[in-house]
């Protein structure tokens, strides 16, 4: 039986400093890091800010999001050397979508791309 992988495993909450940080380098906000969250999770602020004090993992995180946004399927490139569309595993490319659209925030991209609206 293969093991898991380690994110599937790691708290989002122990992750998500990271996030803030790579943005606010660049110069954008933790609000605009919590809009990618939400937008892509279905999550609210104040549902995001449970699952992070709840040091629910990854996988759960993803798992149990409210919904899942559908506009998700345009997110597209390379990211960590693997093109996010070509991942099979749901949990895996949803990890990575997310990696993408905080790269992307990072890059200086407005918002209403990186929200594919």
């Amino acid at each position: 039986m293969p093991t898991k992988h380690r994110i599937l495993t790691t708290p989002v909450a122990n992750v998500y400093p990271y996030y803030v940080a790579k943005a606010e380098r660049k110069g954008r906000t933790k609000a605009e890091v919590d809009a990618i969250f939400c937008w892509l999770t279905g999550h609210s602020l104040r549902g995001l800010a449970a699952q992070l004090k709840k040091q629910t993992d990854f996988e759960t995180f993803f798992r149990e999001a409210p919904r899942m946004n559908p506009a998700r399927a345009l997110i597209s490139g390379l990211i960590c050397g693997v093109r996010v569309e070509d991942i099979p595993e749901p949990t895996m490319r949803a990890i990575r979508q997310l990696d993408k659209l905080v790269d992307e925030l990072a890059k200086g991209k407005p918002m209403e791309k990186i929200l594919r609206a």
